[in-house]
């Protein structure tokens, strides 16, 4: 059986998805298909649990009830703890668990659900069985497409988060021709899917190999994901350090899957690693793409071109500081990180940097050269000469909306104390003076100390 196919099931139209569908089966971790009525999403994945001759249980969450994945709680002899009366139905010998129209289950189920989707516990307790752990939905209300799924609510972002694999799958338009006389085809109808054992052999195979790899990720994998997950949280779409991980292990198993790893499948990867539709958020796919073209053209790069790339890639001043304090290959590449830093970066930005870091390069404690140093100096001498105090007189007597300025700054720097007070202080004035103050001047502030920190703790 090839493993772009699903048509040895007797399931037609998931090549697209199939990629991500067969990294979730490589990987174990939870997955989630979205789609509207009729798609064939439970189909699916009952058809795979009988190829693989999985004991397979499968819920219909707007159903559920606590009493029907546990059992009936009865004490044992002992009246010292609590046992479960087991019927075909409770979910302990499980190999595989589909929780369907998850998105209908009532709030306290989900709640419920969570540790069986993150832990394999129910109750607790481990399901020392469960290979596979799979749900389906119908897209949120906001995200229909034109259907309203009324019974269909948001997931908990939470437990959206543990799905690791989140696939939207395509309806009727989305079928080849040849797909759709498949799908119209009744002959065939309520017979098992049987390979003939092919999946089952294929997948063996593959998950003894990501076994094997997981001990050694491909930096390509890794340069990947930490550029696409900097990139994505640069354009408002957060993605949380576990989804990180998960993400590597999914791109590890599909580049197994196909053999090479590729621009294209590493997007649409990256589509089906982002939960935010679960819970009617999807993100913003040009931004999406974006982050991918970043991430990807950097995993390309090579040594002192991929160092200076993640440099620029970091937005908070401090983790650029970090980098060049941490990793910079050459005084030579450090220089020209300091010089396209300031030409690239706002005037608020560029003073904080040069005021914060101006002494430890006079110093010759950064592992620049002495052009960047001057560049520094350049930047950070108008910053010297702001005294300790400043009323909107000095900045422009005719404009009310700097003397509002000057009171935010005002109110900021009352916050402070110490000498932090007093950097901070500096920097706005000159920001103030100079009309350049940033819509956030506290994140300025907050980025600008975590520089002064960072060398003052090591040392610099």
């Amino acid at each position: 059986m090839s493993v772009r196919n699903f048509a040895a099931l007797g399931v037609y139209g998931f090549e697209p998805q199939a990629p991500a569908i067969f990294a979730a089966l490589v990987t174990g971790d939870p997955l989630l298909l979205i789609g509207r009525s009729g798609t064939g999403k439970t189909f699916l994945l009952n058809s795979i649990s009988e190829a693989l001759g999985l004991e397979h249980r499968h819920y219909n969450a707007s159903l559920l009830s606590f009493d029907d994945l546990v059992g009936f709680p009865y004490p044992d002899e002992a009246r010292t703890s609590v046992r479960f009366l087991e019927t075909p139905a409770t979910i302990w010998g499980a190999e595989s668990v589909l929780v369907d129209e998850i998105s209908r289950c009532k709030p306290e189920h989900q709640n419920r659900l969570f540790s069986l989707v993150h832990e394999r516990r129910v109750q607790g307790m481990p399901l020392e069985k469960l290979r596979y752990r799979w749900a389906a939905m119908n897209p949120c209300p906001a995200d229909g497409g034109g259907e309203e799924y009324l019974g269909s609510e948001p997931l908990d972002p939470a437990l959206a988060d543990r799905f690791g694999v989140i696939v939207e799958v395509g309806d009727w338009g989305a079928l080849s021709d040849e797909d759709r006389r498949r799908v119209a085809d009744p002959a065939g109808e309520g017979a098992l899917a049987d390979d003939g054992g092919a999946l089952k052999r294929e997948l063996a195979t593959l998950q003894a190999e990501f076994a094997r790899r997981l001990q050694a990720c491909p930096p390509l994998i890794l340069d990947y994901v930490t550029g696409v997950v900097t990139a994505l949280g640069e354009a408002g779409i957060r993605v949380s350090p576990r989804r990180a991980r998960l993400m590597a292990r999914t791109l590890l198993a599909a580049t197994l899957v196909e053999g090479v790893p590729g621009d294209a499948l590493f997007l649409s990867l990256l589509e089906c690693s982002l939960p935010h539709r679960a819970w009617g958020e999807p993100p913003d796919p040009a931004k999406v793409r974006a982050a991918h073209q970043l991430a990807w053209g950097a995993s390309a790069l090579t040594g002192a071109e991929q160092w200076l790339h993640r440099f620029h890639l970091e937005k908070p001043l401090h983790r650029k500081l970090q980098l060049l304090l941490e990793g910079t290959p050459t005084r030579d590449l450090g220089t020209l990180a300091i010089e396209q830093l300031l030409s690239r970066e706002t005037r608020p930005r560029q003073a904080a940097f040069a005021l914060a870091t101006y002494p430890a390069a006079v110093a010759g404690r950064l592992p620049i050269g002495a052009e960047a140093v001057n560049d520094l100096g350049r930047v950070a001498s108008e910053l010297l000469t702001i005294n300790g105090s400043l009323t909107w007189h000095e900045i422009d007597p005719q404009q009310s909306p700097a003397s509002a300025k000057l009171g935010t700054v005002q109110k900021l720097l009352a916050d402070l104390a110490g000498p932090r007070q007093a950097r901070a202080r500096q920097l706005l004035y000159w920001c103030l003076l100079k009309d350049c103050l940033p819509r956030s001047p506290r994140d300025l502030e907050v980025e600008f100390n975590g520089c002064v920190e960072l060398l003052a703790g090591s040392g610099q």
